[in-house]
């Protein structure tokens, strides 16, 4: 076992100092041994190349066992740190920590925007490809290094220096359950209608939701899951309903003929802060 770890520490002497063998140390603190697998995790499916083989490689396969590996350390840490919480809070934190937002802005300040390769007729707009090769590279990671290393990884560079556990648990994120909530607490009846569905330029399923509060269309979101969808379309209700002065007394005349009660305005401060960030899947 010492042998092993030595003649792999001499064999990739040779190495430090070179791209991109340096700029994978500088982001995760370690000389990888497979440099193959780091540089398939950066390479987006629009560069796809054709191996040896016949078949085309990206990044998409080290994405899929990244995104499983990063849900289960997340879950670990969030565990461990909330040990009186109960599990929807804990669900509900992971799923804020994971979301393709954080992922994206994660691996921008990490630099690996600057190592991705992709076609430059791609359209990047709304595009989460750098969170997506954030989890390649947790992907590339474990076979590379290990569960143990990966683990360190994600806690000791990922959360420790770019996520905020306590500020973003707080975070109140779920706008569609709290929209809903909102509307059973003043007897108005809410619901969410899927418009449409598409691919964007990538291939990538785009969907679009509007939102209805007493046969009212008060919003309407896209994102790339049904579930994204509507919750951009609750936030987008909720921001309504906090903000607008004449919206509030529509809604207040309606309820006042449906319950014989007029809503206050601060049952509309009730309703959380559209400017939170939103669970998205």
């Amino acid at each position: 076992m010492l042998l092993t770890q030595l003649y792999n520490r001499i064999r990739l002497l040779k190495y430090k100092g070179r791209e991109p063998y340096s700029s994978i140390y500088r982001m995760t603190g370690f000389w990888p041994k497979d440099i193959r697998l780091y540089e398939q995790a950066f390479l987006h499916k629009s560069s796809s190349v054709e191996a040896d083989n016949g078949k085309w490689l990206n990044n998409e396969r080290l994405e899929f066992l990244g995104d499983a590996i990063l849900d289960s350390i997340i879950a670990t840490i969030v565990y461990k740190n909330f040990p009186n919480k109960r599990e929807g809070f804990l669900t509900n934190t992971r799923s804020k920590i994971v979301q393709r937002e954080t992922l994206n802005r994660v691996a921008v300040e990490l630099g690996i925007d600057k190592l991705v390769v992709y076609s430059t007729k791609l359209n990047t707009h709304n595009n989460h490809m750098y969170g997506n090769a954030l989890e390649a590279l947790i992907g590339a990671i474990y076979l590379d290094q290990g569960y143990r290393c990966c683990y360190k990884f994600v806690e000791e560079v990922i959360i420790k220096e770019h996520v905020n556990l306590k500020v973003i648990a707080r975070k109140e994120v779920n706008f569609k359950s709290s929209l809903i909530e909102w509307s059973q607490k003043n007897k108005l009846e809410v619901s969410f209608d899927l418009i449409e569905s598409f691919t964007d330029n990538d291939g990538n399923p785009v969907f679009q939701t509007a939102v209805t509060l007493a046969d009212m269309q008060i919003g309407i979101g896209i994102g790339y899951s049904k579930k994204e969808s509507q919750q951009s379309a609750a936030k987008m209700a909720i921001k309504k309903l906090r903000n607008d002065k004449e919206f509030q007394q529509l809604i207040s005349e309606m309820k006042d003929k449906v319950t014989g009660e007029q809503a206050e305005e601060k049952q509309f401060e009730e309703l959380p802060d559209e400017t939170a960030e939103q669970i998205t899947e």
